[in-house]
């Protein structure tokens, strides 16, 4: 099962390492502030943190001495010990502890974890102990502190927290840390957290005049600008493209729908909470989709289909809209308003196999476009004890589908991890992790099967047996949407795009007004040749123009002066900082094919 070797972070060292700094950080706390209440303290990506609710607010002193006494626990050779005990042992081990006694409640009925998710069985109560710290835990931890590198772990801030996330509770501190295997990846780590600060998609997205947000129109609701939607256009015709070489064909579907239309794909009961409220117009209640597929089924179901027809793959870049909480938006990676690189795969179970791997070779014929070379398949399963509540509730199906998906991973060799409890409502899913070049973790892409929803709707086709059977369905969004792909490249790229990416190729800078006329002529021919180009013909110094195109990131500046208009040539100043004169003729040539080919090459 070679495909199966990626490890989950859940069980790595590393998160283990991560889970027990938790630990030795909240005996810190608790010795500086004996009567402190202590709430959950996970192990998260890059890091932990622990919740606490204190007698006063936490200072930057505070998290040095803290950090300092953190050290002295880790080099004093502590082993973690792990106790499983009943309900009432624990509640007496934490009777001054609310926050723990409530998650006590929780696992006695088997609603929640001791990190306070909820559970889909019943579990045991395990404590974990260290030197004189005990803690409400399932684990895993390292077997000593010795584990810990001191010189790899570090405090990094303090935030609020509503207990359990909810605003109705009380507010805790919640002190972030993170730790590693050596002081070399901590290094690298804040390097990257600088890094990443730069690289910050609102910020560049702001500097680069990408996109905006505007209150009037609604958090949530980007507004693209003339740059971003150059952007969105190119990603468009990257889609289109490919999609057509894979034999799509693309269609396209109203953005509001009638409330009959969710109840029948039975997506209304489960995603209420995150959709718009409903319009009502001469006694119909209308809906803004959040999703396209029920529509992309109605369009499979207006005519009878034979095997012939299949797979049969409908495409569409359309706009949803889902009502996110304000509390979790966050630039374009979170959004209300969203454009989906959306297609739903009818396709025979025989054809499955080959229709579920095209879509994932599509999803690393992008990455290596992209020059994503970090990324993982991440496979969600349902829970038995979900069905008729989280799920559909037809384990054959669950049974069959997951089987499908598992197995065509591991026979094509694809890595992956699995999850359990997590699939979409109608089926298993592969969501798509991938990390940019700075390393930071992103969710975006994914793709699903759908057995609920062609029940539902009845979809079918004649079989070579001239019988009706049911389609299996393949949701999938190799892009995912605009939004948190552009959201993506900018921190990927640092706003630094390939030439074909780049909102704006060419800037022209005349030296002076004198070649003015000369370089209207040369982004006549550029325009015509299909490249987005501009002329710089301000009053400002050379110099000073060169400096705005590069605030812009230009990947090729044309200076021109007397002696280029005299030679019918131009000054190339590429963005890397190579300069050479060349022939106009030549340049045209070298920038469109570039264009052309998508290259990452300037």
């Amino acid at each position: 099962m070679v495909a199966k070797m990626h490890e989950r972070y859940e069980d790595s060292k590393l998160f283990r390492i991560r889970h027990s700094s938790a630990h030795v950080m909240a005996q810190a706390v608790l010795e500086m502030f004996p009567t402190a209440k202590y709430a959950i303290g996970p192990a998260i990506d890059e890091g932990f943190y622990y919740d606490f609710d204190l007698p006063r607010t936490l200072t930057p002193e505070d998290l040095e001495k803290i950090e300092k006494r953190m050290v002295e626990i880790v080099k004093g050779n502590h082993a973690f010990t792990r106790k499983v005990v009943s309900a009432d042992e624990a509640r007496q081990i934490f009777k001054d502890q609310p926050y723990k006694l409530e998650l006590i409640n929780g696992l006695e009925t088997g609603e929640v974890d001791e990190h306070g998710n909820p559970l889909a069985e019943k579990p045991e109560i395990s404590l974990y102990v260290h030197d004189t710290f005990t803690d409400l835990c399932r684990g895993p931890h390292v077997e000593n502190t010795r584990e810990i590198n001191p010189k790899a772990l570090k405090l990094m801030n303090v935030s609020g927290a509503y207990w359990r996330g909810d605003e109705h509770n009380p507010m805790l501190q919640r002190i972030y840390g993170t730790a590693w295997n050596t002081p070399d990846e901590l290094k690298d780590y804040l390097w990257r957290l600088e890094e990443a600060k730069k690289r910050d998609h609102r910020k560049l997205g702001k500097e680069l005049e990408i996109f905006t947000f505007d209150e009037e129109v609604g958090p949530g609701l980007p507004l693209w600008l003339p740059r971003g939607g150059a952007m969105i256009e190119e990603l468009e015709r990257l889609a289109k493209e490919t999609e057509f070489q894979h034999g799509y064909v693309r269609v396209r579907t109203p953005n509001l729908a009638k409330e009959d239309l969710f109840l029948h794909s039975g997506h209304l009961p489960y995603y209420a909470e995150t959709m718009y409220p409903p319009m009502e117009l001469e006694g119909v209640r209308y809906y803004v989709k959040p999703m396209n597929c029920p529509m992309h089924h109605k369009i499979f179901a207006s005519k009878p289909h034979s095997y012939r027809d299949l797979p049969l793959r409908l495409g569409e870049y359309g706009t949803c809209y889902r009502y996110e909480k304000s509390g979790e938006l966050f630039g374009l990676m979170r959004v209300r308003s969203l454009q989906m690189n959306d297609a739903h795969i009818y396709c025979t179970e025989q054809q499955f196999e080959e229709e579920f791997t095209d879509v994932v070779n599509m999803y690393v014929e992008y990455f290596k476009l992209f020059g994503v070379t970090e990324y993982f398949m991440r496979f969600s399963t349902h829970h038995p004890k979900g069905l008729g509540k989280k799920y559909v509730n037809n384990p054959e199906m669950w049974k069959k589908t997951e089987d499908m998906v598992r197995q065509a991973m591991i026979k094509h060799d694809i890595p992956f991890i699995e999850i359990a409890d997590e699939a979409a409502f109608y089926g298993p899913k592969i969501d798509v992790q991938a990390k940019s070049a700075i390393g930071r973790e992103f969710s975006i892409a994914t793709n699903q099967v759908d057995f609920a929803q062609p029940a539902r709707f009845g979809l079918t086709f004649i079989n070579e047996d001239g019988q009706e059977e049911m389609p299996l369905c393949i949701h999938r969004a190799p892009l995912g949407t605009h939004e948190r792909m552009i959201g993506f490249l900018l921190e990927h790229y640092a706003g630094a795009f390939p030439v074909w990416l780049s909102p704006e190729q060419v800037r022209i800078i005349p030296i002076t007004d004198s070649q003015n006329e000369y370089a209207l002529g040369l982004e006549k021919r550029l325009h015509e040749a299909g490249v987005r180009v501009e002329a710089d013909l301000t009053a400002d110094r050379m110099n000073a123009k060169i400096r705005k195109a590069q605030l812009f990131k230009v990947p090729y500046m044309l200076v021109v002066g007397e002696k280029e208009v005299s030679a019918g040539a131009v000054a190339l100043r590429k963005r890397d900082g190579a300069q050479q004169v060349m022939p106009v003729d030549e340049f045209i040539a070298l920038v469109t094919e570039r264009i052309r080919t998508r290259s990452a090459e300037l």
